[in-house]
């Protein structure tokens, strides 16, 4: 290597190292930001349960399910998908499971506004992230991992 790029190679070899070094945090911070809009959501809905159903009938055409089936579903799957995206536990299964509640809700609810929809793809791509990378280190996936490699070196021998 020519010693014109050096400088240039070491430069981009320490920001490829930051970026590795902040992974963890970005993703909880994601993983955070994630469950806080879909757990807050789930709030709302047992917050008044009559309201929630009325929703579920009049409003939100979700497809094959009866009104009351899908509203239980998405209100257990947005407050306990949600809590384990937090704790980093099944990460990449809640993460899918928001993703696709996420996507049942665009397509279930035509009231969605333009500005309303956006916010819905802004989640799914921040979803997505998180099913292609996990949870990341600081999570109970990772601890978990951890765990079994000390007490099964050996994949095969637990």
């Amino acid at each position: 290597m020519s010693n014109a790029l050096k400088p240039a190679f070491c430069a981009y070899r320490l920001l490829i190292r930051a970026g590795d070094l902040l992974q963890p945090l970005v993703l909880v911070l994601l993983r955070l930001w994630i469950a806080h809009v879909f757990f807050s959501s789930g709030l709302t809905k047992i917050a008044d349960w009559d309201v929630t159903l009325a929703l579920f009938t009049d409003e939100y055409h979700v497809p094959v399910l009866p009104p009351n089936v899908a509203a239980i579903m998405a209100t257990c799957g947005e407050l306990g998908l949600s809590s384990l995206l937090v704790l980093g536990l099944g990460g990449r299964f809640a993460a899918a499971g928001l993703f696709i509640l996420n996507a049942v809700a665009v397509i279930s609810y035509p009231g969605l506004t333009d500005a309303t929809r956006q916010f819905h793809y802004f989640w799914g791509a921040q979803i997505l992230v998180l099913l292609a990378f996990g949870p990341g280190l600081l999570s109970l996936d990772a601890l978990l991992k951890r765990w079994l490699q000390r007490r099964c070196p050996n994949s095969g021998s637990c």
